[in-house]
């Protein structure tokens, strides 16, 4: 019996999302809804702070174009993010060493959810928006944290230079 219940315990708990939210509409209105927090590679943005806008496309050959762009501190940019592959993609900012522990997570644990100001998950043939204001300089990352996407080399970096 008591096995039974430690069985039952562990399959409850491993339906749980390790404390972060799923994608979706309603994730979407409620993250708006949010403070945004600082990161080392900035703050999420509103439509009304853009300065300018950048496409990046993915795709299934694991790669993002443009793979790497240049960006003036304290800059928002609306990031279109354009999948062109057959499966999902996702485009997350970061830095090298953020980035390579979440996707080490992502391996252990390849139905965690995420959703957050800095990531955009993307379908297949689908299109999503990132507005983000880059006021730390330095240099950042991009990547798609999928599992064995970023593994493939799946991942940009970004210069955010001082004015």
């Amino acid at each position: 019996m008591n096995t039974l219940i430690r069985i039952t315990v562990i399959a409850a708990l491993s339906t749980l999302s390790f404390g972060v939210l799923a994608h979706g509409d309603a994730e979407d209105s409620a993250r708006s809804a949010m403070p945004p927090e600082q990161k080392a590679w900035g703050i999420g943005a509103s439509e009304d702070q853009v300065d300018r806008e950048l496409v990046i496309r993915m795709n299934d050959n694991m790669r993002f174009t443009p793979d790497h762009f240049e960006v003036a501190e304290g800059e928002t940019l609306k990031l279109v993010i354009k999948n062109e592959g057959e499966m999902l993609h996702e485009l997350v900012l970061g830095t090298a060493a953020e980035l390579k522990e979440h996707a080490a997570l992502m391996e252990k644990f390849p139905g965690m959810e995420h959703d957050e100001p800095y990531m955009a998950h993307v379908a297949a043939g689908q299109t999503q928006t990132l507005i983000w204001t880059f006021n730390r300089a330095g240099r950042f990352d991009f990547a798609c944290l999928l599992p064995g996407h970023f593994q493939a080399g799946m991942v940009g970096g970004l210069e955010v230079s001082t004015n």
